[in-house]
């Protein structure tokens, strides 16, 4: 099937740059993402990731970590996994 239609969009520029330095690092350009993004959501028949609002929990979480308050630093994978009892 040829490709006849176009997307545009307008995306903040530290956004798209990351986003593709992201792309690139799967060998992908920014093309084939969206082409990949749109078939998912074809398949899927929908989003291909959840989309929630958060609740209290989790924007007061975000503030705290924000803050840099209630966080558990870890000094590696093993550490983290003793502290959560894994």
């Amino acid at each position: 099937m040829s490709k006849t239609e176009t997307v545009r969009a307008r995306i903040e520029p530290d956004l798209k740059e990351h986003a593709e330095k992201i792309f690139r690092r799967l060998g992908l350009n920014s093309t084939q993402a969206i082409t990949l993004f749109y078939k998912q959501v074809e398949l899927r028949d929908g989003l291909p990731f959840n989309v929630v609002i958060p609740n209290k929990t989790t924007w007061r979480t975000f503030e705290d970590t924000d803050a840099g308050r209630n966080l558990v630093v870890c000094e590696n994978a093993d550490d983290m996994f003793e502290k959560l009892g894994i």
